[in-house]
């Protein structure tokens, strides 16, 4: 009986590859050979899975910012007694990729950021994560006491914050710590603005 292939598995560990790829040797250094040899599958897995290499790569993308994503729905999810300009906070630190064991994840991001500078199909997969971020955070914005349209202009900025600070500890511009402060100073100021 031929072996069952779970084809939504094989995308996501082939898009781990490319991950992977990405932070050791940049986006340009992504060939399907060394995708295929890191996700342990032969090229033409991968060219099923893909049509092209460009499908491969939005693919990824839209894996790594479902990750943190995810992850920042979690925290929201998982504390439901804390208020809700506690949640905006923890939710922006986990947009931010400050941690450590998020590093690899920034890396990534920034890869692909860059990229979509001049690659107009990434571009769109990126802003698609950004509406996605953003839409969370105006919604927990308003329900810490802003009206809507402030909740997602605040929504805006704060997602450009987090985006820069990403890049300025990745870069070492910035410690994890002054990224973490400087982040801590934004929200104080908004509660306070906001009356929450």
């Amino acid at each position: 009986m031929p072996k069952q292939v779970d084809h939504e598995e094989r995308r996501r560990r082939i898009a781990d590859a490319v991950c992977a790829l990405i932070d050791t040797q940049g986006l340009e250094g992504v060939t399907l050979r060394d995708v295929a040899v890191r996700a342990e599958v032969s090229m033409g897995a991968v060219q099923r899975c893909f049509r092209t290499k460009e499908e491969m790569l939005r693919f990824a993308l839209g894996h790594i910012g479902e990750r943190v994503t995810e992850r920042a729905h979690a925290r929201v999810l998982a504390g439901p007694a804390q208020s809700a300009a506690s949640t905006v906070g923890h939710v922006a630190g986990e947009v931010a990729l400050l941690r450590d064991e998020h590093r690899t994840e920034a890396r990534i991001w920034l890869a692909f950021l860059a990229a979509a500078a001049v690659n107009p199909p990434l571009a769109t997969a990126l802003r698609t994560s950004y509406v996605d971020l953003e839409a969370l955070l105006a919604r927990l914005i308003e329900q810490a006491g802003l009206d809507p349209a402030p909740a997602r202009r605040e929504a805006r900025t704060l997602l450009a914050l987090t985006d820069g600070l990403t890049a300025h500890v990745l870069i070492g511009h910035r410690t994890t710590t002054e990224a973490e402060e400087l982040l801590h100073t934004h929200l104080a100021a908004l509660w306070q603005r906001a009356g929450a």
